[in-house]
């Protein structure tokens, strides 16, 4: 899958961007479509199939909705499923409790999409329907195991030229992830990041192998930590130095090699007790984790208190590090239609390519959240919502 997506894009190299568009029509009317959903938190039990999921409608003139033809699975679909975060993600969706309680019921899972716009906003005037297309959609808003979804036109963009749906569906809720921890948190770009020495932690899982192929796209220096069996896809994919995290004393290893500019902490855990002493000191060196308290301080809290309890977390450690001469940061998703535009021409140019493990039909989506469970994944898992076998 690797290869072929590689070889699509260098065949076709992508062109420029569509000019800003007029108002198109809408799509007929419906009421129901067939779904993914659950209607209460659990293991892969709760997953239930439905023909009869609220179609969705445009709420504000800067929504589109979107025909899903393909779909992904990510880790937070599995942390969601279980009830990760509910608190802070039901007080996104209904912040001033006018709703009733369990509002997210049913709730449809998936972060990604690519598809074909069918109705646009009246203030939506760069899209039209029939554009392909592809975003991440913010876990607070219904997700993409669905056969339409509605996002905001500015969570959007156009799909890479030339990666297929299903290709096109295993990057944006990852790339945007990487993208919010080395660019914006980060501060890393296309201008200053040729010849750092940058470190992935956990590098062979999906938001891994989309960073390790962006930071070397812009020049850096990569060593990217995985186990063995992926040594040979982070070598495809550009990493410099591959470090097998299973084969002796990881820290020691690490810190025989020259220090780093730059970290992305996938896997967090122990690791932060150690990783920002690999750092070169007093030099702007920044270490960035995905691995945060936020939401879960928000579940076992509250609202309140886990905000407190987060933001003197953040504050504390940021201060601590930043006295030993380093940068301490956080990093979350963030949906950007603009940062996928600029993902795209990376894409369209050969220099990002998706990796995908296993690609399942629609009707199998419960095997697929099995698959995703079994973890050490090599890549994304896909659902090709279009296959209704």
């Amino acid at each position: 899958m690797l290869v072929r997506a590689a070889l699509r894009c260098a065949a076709r190299p992508g062109g420029q961007r569509p000019p800003v568009r007029g108002i198109h029509g809408s799509v007929r009317a419906r009421s129901a479509m067939p779904s993914w959903v659950i209607d209460q938190y659990g293991r892969n039990e709760v997953l239930r199939f439905t023909r009869d999921m609220v179609f969705p409608v445009i709420h504000y003139p800067n929504e589109v909705i979107v025909k899903v033809h393909a779909a992904s699975l990510n880790p937070i679909d599995l942390s969601m499923r279980s009830g990760y975060g509910a608190t802070a993600l039901n007080m996104k969706r209904d912040p001033l409790k006018i709703k009733s309680m369990d509002t997210e019921f049913p709730l449809t899972l998936g972060r990604d999409v690519s598809g074909v716009i069918m109705e646009c906003g009246l203030s939506v005037s760069y899209f039209k329907p029939g554009d392909e297309v592809w975003a991440a959609i913010p876990p607070w808003k219904q997700g993409t195991l669905s056969e339409f979804v509605v996002a905001s036109a500015n969570e959007v963009s156009f799909k890479p030229k030339c990666l297929s749906h299903v290709e096109a569906a295993s990057l944006p809720y990852v790339g945007l992830t990487a993208w919010s921890a080395i660019n914006k948190v980060g501060g890393l770009n296309q201008s200053n990041c040729s010849g750092k020495r940058v470190l992935i932690l956990g590098a062979s899982g999906g938001v891994g192998t989309f960073a390790v192929q962006l930071v070397k796209a812009w020049g850096a220096h990569v060593t990217a930590v995985c186990s063995h069996d992926a040594d040979t896809l982070m070598r495809k994919l550009g990493a410099d130095d591959v470090i097998d995290y299973k084969t002796g004393n990881l820290e020691q290893q690490l810190k025989a090699l020259p220090s780093f500019d730059f970290i992305l902490d996938n896997v967090g855990g122990s690791t932060e007790k150690w990783a920002l002493d690999l750092l070169k000191k007093w030099s702007g060196a920044t270490y960035v984790t995905l691995v945060t308290p936020f939401l879960i301080n928000m579940d076992r809290l509250g609202v309140a208190d886990g905000m407190l309890q987060t933001g003197v977390t953040i504050g504390s450690k940021t201060v601590k590090h930043l006295m030993k001469g380093v940068h301490y940061r956080w990093a979350f998703f963030m949906p950007s239609g603009p940062s996928l535009d600029e993902i795209a021409q990376l894409v369209d140019s050969g220099k990002i390519q998706p990796v995908i493990e296993q690609v399942f039909p629609f009707s199998e989506v419960p095997k697929a959240f099995l698959k995703l469970e079994e973890g050490h994944a090599r890549g994304k898992t896909v659902i090709d919502v279009v296959d209704k076998k």
